[in-house]
């Protein structure tokens, strides 16, 4: 008769096990974008520093901008919300401390650049990241226009662009983009 066990059997971790792979990509992958540059990084590179299998990886995403797009996503929510109330100006301080010394912000500033060359790239950042995002930052803005601290002289969208453009241009060309200069933004564009 084979000896039995005694020791109480342990529930299967597949679900935890597969959240630290996912969670050792995603990571990776930001790390390795930040070192590397976006045309330097591959699904090979992230899989070694993940520690995964590459196959693991393309069960879960079919390129690399669609792991980007989930970093950006994630670190966006933990690292630099859009706020649910006031703080519109703190808000573009934020924005552009996110684009010019965050690793998520470089992210950011990579999917924007190839953009410009891969349309898919550009469909997924905006279906994914940009469109949903730019919708609570309008919801930001009329708030902010309810409570008096925005102008109407502008629509929502290009309230947000000539405010938010100008930092996108001087992060993704390597410039400072000074707090002086964000508050001359909002002073200039949106304030009553």
């Amino acid at each position: 008769m084979p000896a039995v066990n005694s020791q109480p059997r342990r529930a299967r971790s597949g679900n935890q096990r597969d959240e630290a792979a996912r969670l050792a990509v995603l990571h990776a992958a930001d790390d390795l974008l930040v070192e590397h540059g976006f045309a330097r990084l591959t699904i090979e590179a992230i899989a070694r520093q993940a520690g995964v299998a590459k196959q693991t990886i393309y069960r879960w995403w079919p390129s690399k901008v669609e792991i980007l797009l989930d970093t950006l996503i994630e670190d966006s929510e933990k690292r630099f919300p859009v706020p649910a109330k006031d703080g519109i100006r703190d808000y573009f301080r934020g924005y552009a401390r996110f684009v010019t010394r965050d690793p998520a912000g470089k992210v950011l500033l990579a999917l924007i650049a190839e953009a410009q060359h891969s349309p898919e790239t550009a469909k997924s950042l905006h279906d994914r990241y940009l469109g949903p995002r730019r919708e609570l930052e309008r919801e930001l803005l009329a708030r902010g226009i309810e409570s008096g601290e925005v102008s109407t002289a502008l629509d929502l969208d290009a309230a947000l662009d000539a405010v938010i453009g100008p930092i996108v241009y001087r992060a993704l060309t390597g410039a400072n983009v000074p707090r002086a200069l964000v508050d001359a933004f909002f002073d200039g564009v949106l304030k009553p």
